[in-house]
C-alpha cells in the first residue's frame, strides 16, 4: 500500500512531458488513467484498513486527489489542475470501494 501510494504521488507530480501520438490514445485517456488508478488506490486502500468508515475513507481519498491537483497547478512542472480529473478520481476510488466490498461479501 505505501509503496503503490508513493508510485502513484509521483507519477501524478512528475514534470509534464510533451504528448506523443500511439495506436491506443484517444481524447479522454487521461480520464480512463485516472479512474483506473485511483480504483486500484480505494481497492487497496479499503482492502488495507476494512474496519474504516466509507466517511472516513472516502474523506481521505478526496482530499488527497485535490492536493495532487492543487500541486499540479503549483508546482510549474507542466502539469495542470483539472476539475474533471477530480471527478474521475473520485469515482474511481468508487469503484474500488464497491469492488472489495463485492468480493469481500461474495468470497468471505
Amino acid at each position: 500500500m505505501p509503496i503503490y501510494w508513493a508510485f502513484l504521488t509521483y507519477m501524478l507530480l512528475k514534470p509534464g512531458t510533451e504528448n506523443q501520438e500511439y495506436w491506443f490514445m484517444f481524447s479522454g485517456i487521461d480520464k480512463v488513467l485516472h479512474v483506473s488508478i485511483f480504483a486500484m488506490l480505494g481497492f487497496s486502500f479499503i482492502a488495507t484498513f476494512p474496519k474504516i468508515k466509507f466517511s472516513y475513507f472516502f474523506q481521505i481519498i478526496l482530499i488527497y486527489a485535490f492536493l495532487t491537483e492543487i500541486f499540479q497547478e503549483e508546482m510549474g512542472l507542466g502539469r495542470s489542475m483539472e476539475s474533471l480529473d477530480i471527478v474521475a478520481d473520485t469515482i474511481g476510488c468508487l469503484i474500488g470501494y464497491y469492488i472489495y466490498k463485492v468480493l469481500v461479501k461474495r468470497f468471505f
